[in-house]
């Protein structure tokens, strides 16, 4: 039945079920209390986190790249040229969205010290909020003793109509890092979720391209829906945890980490109705979806699954998500 659906049609319904099992991954976050310590939660987060990453590099050859270069075969001796241009355009988008996320304040110092505490896996959330609090009087110090200090100088002793205007100070802090926390952490939904429009306009593109060439068929359109929500799944669960570590409800954490997925629809629609209109672009596009993905697998996931001291964990996950993904696409496909 899904068969006969136009592209578009077809694109939504993919993208629609990897956001559901980004949201399946995040609702993770209720059964977190099963693990017998954080540090094997880390070790199956961190081994999701390579299997992801085996899936998406395998899915960028033979469900885009492959396809890409076949529908190219008209420029002879070049034909590598669109699905290389594509291909670099694709990494560029995704350094963009990085670029962009830096200039809001990402990489900070402060919000790099929230983060790396979100996802320490050998503390509690009370443990990690205290953890930022501390973090954020450091910050804070200097601004209230430059308080003290210049109302002393002027003979008050901290005091002004018989309210201390340290205590006023301190209230204000505590606003701060409450809004400093909930930035950091919006911050890294934000992040995920730019890396995750990639992975939707890839499912698009590919319902797309049926019937474009030999490699592209509606078997490997699903099986690349079916890999890209694989991969999904741990990074729901790669949101949502965090979010809990630093003292969200089970329920807020994992609604921020299914809404991660949200973009992929969007992504997916704009693909299929892009290769729809415009089919000269069709080779440069799956390699655009191709070179987003190989950017987000180097740049993000494969750090993030050696950052806990899990990498041969890490690295297995990673070689069995490729086995996987390519079953997917050469026998079934």
């Amino acid at each position: 039945m899904i068969a006969s659906l136009s592209p578009i049609w077809q694109g939504l319904l993919g993208t629609l079920f990897t956001w559901f099992l980004t949201a399946l991954g995040a609702a993770l976050v209720f059964f977190s209390d099963v693990f017998p310590s954080q540090t094997m939660q880390q070790q199956f987060l961190d081994a999701s986190l390579g299997f992801s990453a085996g899936v998406m590099l395998a899915a960028s050859y033979w469900s885009l790249l492959g396809p890409a270069i076949e529908m190219s075969e008209d420029y002879g001796s070049l034909s590598f040229l669109p699905a290389a241009i594509g291909f670099i355009a694709g990494a560029l988008v995704v350094y963009g969205g990085d670029e962009f996320l830096n200039a809001l304040g990402y990489n900070s110092d402060e919000t790099s010290a929230i983060v790396a505490a979100a996802k320490s896996p050998t503390s509690s959330p009370k443990a990690n909020i205290r953890a930022m609090n501390n973090i954020n009087n450091n910050n804070n110090n200097k601004s209230a003793l430059e308080v003290e200090s210049g109302l002393r100088r002027r003979g008050r002793k901290g005091e002004k109509n018989g309210i201390s205007e340290r205590d006023d100070s301190s209230d204000a802090f505590q606003a701060r890092k409450k809004a400093k926390k909930w930035r950091a952490m919006m911050l890294l939904v934000i992040a995920i979720t730019i890396h995750n429009f990639p992975e939707g306009l890839a499912v698009g593109v590919g319902f797309g391209a049926i019937g474009k060439s030999p490699g592209a068929t509606f078997a490997k359109a699903c099986n690349l829906a079916i890999g890209i929500g694989l991969q999904n799944f741990p990074e729901g669960l790669a949101v949502s945890l965090p979010l809990r570590r630093i003292g969200f409800s089970k329920w807020k954490a994992f609604w921020w980490g299914q809404m991660s997925g949200m973009v992929e629809p969007f992504g997916g629609l704009i693909g299929a109705f892009s290769i729809s209109v415009v089919e000269p672009i069709l080779p440069y596009s799956l390699a655009l979806a191709a070179g987003a993905m190989i950017y987000v697998v180097v740049n993000d996931l494969v750090p993030d699954a050696h950052s806990s001291g899990n990498s041969r964990l890490a690295t297995w996950g990673c070689m069995v998500g490729f086995v996987v993904m390519m079953t997917l696409d050469v026998a079934l496909g």
